[in-house]
C-alpha cells in the first residue's frame, strides 16, 4: 500500500522551496536591480534637495516690473544628524539666543527626526556669504536656496499682497506644501497662488561625514527640474499708483480708477498705505504686528472693504431710473426753496424752478427728492412697493449691493435696501416719504469706492461695464482672462444717458459744484458728494470720467473726515490723477502743491 504521508511531505517541501525562491528573487530585485530602494537605503549619505521654482513676476500695464524675485536662503536641519555642535558658537553666528535655538530644534524634531525641515528662513545674500564659510562644522544643518519678493516701486501693497510661511491649515489643504514652504497670504499673491508658485524639482546630492556636498547621486539620474511660476500682467499703472498714494498721504480714504472700455483697474489706492518691502524677510512677523496695531489701520483696504452712503453722487442713478420709468422727463421742473426747503432742504440757494441738467449741476436736494417721489408714486407701476422693487433692481444692475467676484480679495458687497427689508422694518406700512433719504444717497445705502468707480464707468459707457479686475493676462501678455471680457449691461436704455452726462459736464464748469475738478482742454464729467458721517466730520466724495467722448478713465475718490464738500478735496485729487494718466504729467502745479501738503489726519 502506497504511503500517502510520503507524498504530502514532497508537496510541503516543494511549496517551501517555491516560496523561498520567490523571496530570494524579490530580494535580488530590490537590492540589485531596483535603484529606488538603493536610493532609500543610502539616505544616510544622500541628501534630498528640494529645488524651489522662481515665483512668477508681476508686471504693470506697461510691462514695468511691480514684483520681482531676489535670492535668499533657508537654513535647514535634520535633527537626527545634529551631534556634537558648539551651541554657543552656532547661536552667535546666527545672532540667536540659546532658548530660541532649542525652541526651533524642538519644533523640527516634532515634525520629524529624520526629515529635513526649516530651522531659520529668509537669510539674505550677505548673511549667507558669512554663514557658508563655517556651516560645514555644524552637522545636521545645510542651506537651501530660495527667493524673496522685491518691489521696485514700493507701492500697491494691499493689491499685490505678500507671502509668508505655510501654517497647519495650508498643509492640510494642499499636499504640494511642506513645513517651511511659503504661500501667498493676501492680495494677488493669494488669489493667483497656484499660477505663481510653479512646480518644485528635486536633486539628490552625496554628502560626506562633515555634511559637505560631494556631487550628484548617480550623475543626477533621479533629479527633476523645477518649473517656474507663471508671470502675471496686471492692469495697474505703476506710475499712477505711486502718484495716487503720494496725493493721499496724511489723508484717510481711497482712489479707484478704471478703464471704462475694459474694466481694468488703473489704480487702487487705500490710505494710509505702507511699503510692501517691510513684509519681506525675517522681520515680516514683527512688522506685520506693528501694522495690525496701527490705529489708522493700514491693512484695511478702504477701496474695496469700506462702504459708505454715497451721498449726492447717487443722484444720477435716481435720475436714470426716473427717466427709464418715464416718471419724469429731462424738462420736468421742480421748485427749490433753498435751505428752508421741506421735507429735504437744499445745501445752498440757486435759481428755481430747475430741470434735470441744471438739477445735476447744482446738486439740488429738493429736486432729486421730487424725482425719487415721482418714481415711486408712478401710477404705471401699480403701487409704491412695486415701483420700489423696480427701482432696486435697476440700481443693482450697476453692480451695486453685490460683489464682483473677480480677483479683488476681501471685497465687500455694500447694501442696496430691498422691499422685504422695508416691509420688515416698517411692518408693511411705508411710502416714498418714509424712505426719502434714498433720494439724496443717504439712509440704508452703502457703496464701496470700487463700486462707485464702476458705476461711473457704466455711465461713461452709456449703459454697460466690464467686471473690474487687477490682472488681465496670465503667462503671456496676450493670454487674457476670458471671464473679465464679459460685457455687463445695466437695466437702463442707452438713450437716457446723454442728459445725465451733460449735467455731469456742467458740474465741473463755472457755476457747478466741482470747479476744482476741471482739467484745461479736457472735457471732464463729474459729480460731487458730501457724505454724512455720524462718527465725525463728513466725508468728501467725487466721481468723474474723462474725456466726455471716448472716455479712458473713470474715477472715484473718497476723503474721509475732510469736513468739506466733495469739490474741496476729492475733486482736485481726481483731477490730478486723471490728468496724470491722460497726459503723463500734471500742469496744475498749485493744485498739486495744495493737495500734497495737506494733512487731514493730524493737522486739526
Amino acid at each position: 500500500m502506497k504511503n500517502n504521508y510520503s507524498d504530502r511531505k514532497i508537496i510541503v517541501i516543494g511549496v517551501f522551496l517555491v516560496i523561498g525562491f520567490v523571496f530570494l528573487a524579490r530580494l535580488f530585485y530590490v537590492q540589485i536591480l531596483e535603484e529606488k530602494y538603493r536610493l532609500s537605503a543610502d539616505n544616510n549619505v544622500i541628501r534630498r534637495h528640494t529645488i524651489y521654482p522662481a515665483r512668477g513676476i508681476m508686471y504693470d500695464r506697461h510691462q514695468h516690473i511691480l514684483v520681482a524675485n531676489d535670492a535668499a536662503y533657508d537654513l535647514m536641519v535634520i535633527p537626527k544628524q545634529v551631534k556634537d555642535i558648539d551651541t554657543n558658537r552656532f547661536c552667535s553666528l546666527l545672532q540667536m539666543s540659546k532658548e530660541n535655538f532649542i525652541k526651533r530644534l524642538n519644533k523640527a524634531k516634532k515634525y520629524s527626526r529624520y526629515k529635513a525641515s526649516l530651522f531659520l528662513g529668509q537669510i539674505s545674500k550677505q548673511e549667507f556669504a558669512y554663514l557658508q564659510e563655517t556651516l560645514y562644522g555644524f552637522k545636521g544643518f545645510y542651506v537651501q536656496e530660495r527667493s524673496l519678493r522685491k518691489y521696485p516701486y514700493h507701492s500697491a501693497a494691499l493689491n499685490l499682497g505678500d507671502i509668508g510661511e505655510v501654517n497647519k491649515r495650508d498643509l492640510k489643504k494642499d499636499s504640494y506644501y511642506r513645513l517651511g514652504d511659503y504661500i501667498g497670504k493676501s492680495g494677488i499673491e493669494k488669489f493667483y497662488e497656484k499660477e505663481l508658485r510653479g512646480q518644485k524639482g528635486v536633486s539628490y546630492v552625496m554628502v560626506d561625514v562633515l555634511n559637505r556636498p560631494k556631487g550628484k547621486y548617480e550623475e543626477g539620474k533621479f533629479d527633476t527640474l523645477a518649473i517656474n511660476g507663471e508671470n502675471l500682467y496686471t492692469s495697474l499703472d505703476a506710475d499712477l499708483q505711486s502718484y495716487g498714494e503720494r496725493l493721499m498721504q496724511n489723508k484717510l480714504g481711497s482712489i479707484v480708477a478704471i478703464e471704462p472700455s475694459s474694466g481694468e483697474i488703473l489704480t487702487l489706492v487705500s490710505s494710509p498705505s505702507y511699503d510692501p518691502a517691510i513684509l519681506v524677510g525675517r522681520n515680516r512677523g514683527k512688522n506685520f504686528n506693528l501694522l495690525v496695531q496701527d490705529s489708522l489701520k493700514p491693512l484695511y483696504n478702504r477701496a474695496i472693504m469700506a462702504a459708505y452712503p454715497p451721498g449726492s453722487v447717487f443722484k444720477m442713478l435716481n435720475a436714470l431710473v426716473a427717466l427709464e420709468e418715464r416718471a419724469v422727463s429731462i424738462h420736468t421742473e421742480f421748485s427749490c426753496s433753498g435751505t428752508i426747503s421741506r421735507p429735504i432742504k437744499c445745501s445752498h440757494n440757486h435759481d428755481t424752478p430747475l430741470s434735470m441738467i441744471y438739477g445735476i449741476q447744482q446738486s439740488c436736494n429738493p429736486y432729486f427728492w421730487n424725482v425719487f417721489k415721482s418714481t415711486l408714486n408712478n401710477h404705471k407701476s401699480g403701487s409704491v412697493k412695486k415701483a420700489f422693487e423696480s427701482w432696486s433692481n435697476k440700481v443693482m444692475s450697476f453692480g451695486l449691493g453685490k460683489k464682483f467676484n473677480t480677483d479683488l480679495m476681501y471685497e465687500k458687497s455694500g447694501n442696496i435696501p430691498t422691499r422685504a427689508y422695508f416691509d420688515k422694518l416698517y411692518r408693511g406700512s411705508w411710502n416714498a416719504l418714509t424712505i426719502r433719504s434714498l433720494a439724496i444717497g443717504q439712509g440704508e445705502l452703502l457703496i464701496t469706492p470700487l463700486q462707485l468707480a464702476n458705476m461711473t464707468a457704466a455711465i461713461a459707457n452709456r449703459g454697460f461695464y466690464y467686471p473690474p479686475h487687477l490682472v488681465k493676462a496670465i503667462g503671456e501678455s496676450d493670454r487674457r482672462i476670458a471671464q473679465y471680457d464679459e460685457k455687463m449691461k445695466v437695466d437702463i436704455s442707452p438713450k437716457y444717458f446723454a442728459p445725465i452726462i451733460t449735467g455731469m459736464e456742467k458740474v465741473v464748469q463755472t457755476g457747478g459744484t466741482a470747479r476744482r475738478g476741471a482739467i484745461d482742454s479736457i472735457a471732464v464729467c463729474g459729480k460731487t458728494g458730501t457724505v454724512q458721517n455720524p462718527h465725525g466730520k463728513d466725508h468728501s466724495v467725487f466721481i468723474a470720467f474723462a474725456p466726455k467722448d471716448n472716455p479712458v478713465i473713470a474715477i472715484a475718490v473718497v476723503v474721509e473726515n475732510a469736513g468739506d464738500f466733495g469739490g474741496t478735496w476729492a475733486a482736485p485729487i481726481a483731477s490730478l490723477v486723471m490728468e496724470r494718466y491722460i497726459r503723463g504729467s500734471v500742469s496744475q502745479k498749485e493744485k498739486e502743491k495744495r493737495i500734497l501738503e495737506a494733512d487731514l489726519i493730524f493737522d486739526k
